[in-house]
């Protein structure tokens, strides 16, 4: 196992359980959470892109995305905004673990490391964790549906799963033209908080 990916796994390892406690406990932690990640992923954004004709709506993005994030913690939602955020990782895990043993033809100029099996192994792994996340749930099981919303709720987790590998490309994109490699150092083998979301 090489070193960069043993940063990778143990900062998750670290960062997983305290993003988790923030989301569950809520209230004023879930406010203090979202608030210094959006300090911070404005300051990446600024220094990512500053004099740049895409600098404002990049602001203005960043606000709607952990304005929806915030409005998705809400309790009426807490069921699909834990779906969405494994289908994230899932998606992030299985692009960089498919892409590392499969490698193969690459996806796109705008990011090199990507690959065909690396984006296969996002939507694959998002399925499987959608599943398992959906089956253990006591207000919802797969077992309890008909064919027609089983095929509903695969088009819904592909496309979560696509938003997510859409929106990895555009940040990758945004790096290429300001030529650096991360939106920051804040999480180590990981990059900044907007490389993560």
């Amino acid at each position: 196992m090489n070193n960069e990916l043993l940063t990778r796994i143990l900062s998750s390892l670290v960062l997983i359980p305290i993003v988790s406690f923030f989301i569950i406990k809520g209230s004023f932690f879930f406010n203090f959470f979202i608030l210094v990640l959006l300090f911070i992923t404005l300051y990446e954004w600024h220094y990512l892109s500053f004099k740049r004709v895409y600098y404002l709506p990049g602001f203005i993005f960043i606000f709607f995305s952990l304005y929806t994030f915030y409005i998705l913690r809400n309790e009426e939602y807490y069921s699909f905004f834990w779906l969405i955020f494994l289908i994230c990782i899932a998606t992030d895990l299985g692009g960089y673990i498919f892409g590392k043993i499969l490698k193969g033809p690459k996806l796109t100029k705008i990011s090199p490391n990507k690959t065909y099996a690396g984006m296969l192994g996002g939507f694959i792994l998002s399925i499987i964790f959608a599943s398992i996340y959906l089956n253990n749930l006591t207000l919802f099981s797969l077992e309890n549906t008909d064919k027609e919303m089983e095929v509903k709720i695969i088009i819904i987790v592909l496309s979560i799963s696509f938003i997510s590998q859409v929106g990895d490309l555009i940040i990758s994109f945004f790096k290429r033209k300001s030529k650096i490699k991360n939106t920051g150092n804040i999480i180590p083998g990981h990059g900044g908080i907007l490389d993560r979301i």
